[in-house]
């Protein structure tokens, strides 16, 4: 019998950084069993190239990411979404589409890299961070045995992972 792959949709307000970097790793840790996408609800059409270096210099995929509109997952030929996770605060905030399928939701909100002025040193520390955390929740997340939790169960884990700065467990799925 073959495993059905979840959908999961990451999404922020310019889908350049954080929902990028969030795809990216999901895509690599969870290939076996996620399909990742983002978006944005103001997409600003491009990546930020911090994003882009970060995720090159901790070897993840970089091909085929862009920066589109969370329109793109709302319309009826769009994949079926099981999980939507905003990353950032404004999005959060945001009145969303309606998703098709009524995935579970969660906040994962982690601060935004590319608000970080100074030196390149600087916000590439922000971009490393911002990584980490995000690669932590994901990490916990795949750690969940999401198949064998009831939806009210699910929904209280996605929202504890919500809450965590950073912790790193192994696969549960």
């Amino acid at each position: 019998m073959e495993k059905k792959k979840y959908n999961i949709l990451f999404l922020c307000t310019g889908n350049t950084a954080r929902s990028i970097l969030a795809e990216s790793i999901m895509r690599k840790d969870g290939d076996d069993y996620f399909d990742a996408f983002s978006a944005g609800s103001q997409p600003k059409g491009i990546i930020n190239p911090y994003a882009i270096k970060t995720l090159e210099d901790y070897g993840y995929p970089t091909d085929g990411l862009r920066s589109k509109s969370w329109e793109e997952y709302a319309t009826p030929s769009a994949p079926v979404m099981d999980f939507v996770f905003t990353v950032c605060d404004n999005a959060a905030g945001e009145a969303c589409p309606i998703w098709p399928g009524q995935p579970m939701t969660a906040h994962w909100g982690i601060e935004d890299p590319a608000s970080v002025e100074g030196s390149d040193i600087e916000k590439l520390r922000a971009f490393n961070l911002a990584f980490r955390y995000m690669k932590n929740r994901i990490s916990l997340f795949l750690a969940t045995p999401i198949r064998r939790l009831d939806a009210l169960a699910l929904k209280t884990r996605l929202n504890e992972i919500g809450a965590i700065k950073g912790a790193s467990q192994a696969r549960g799925l």
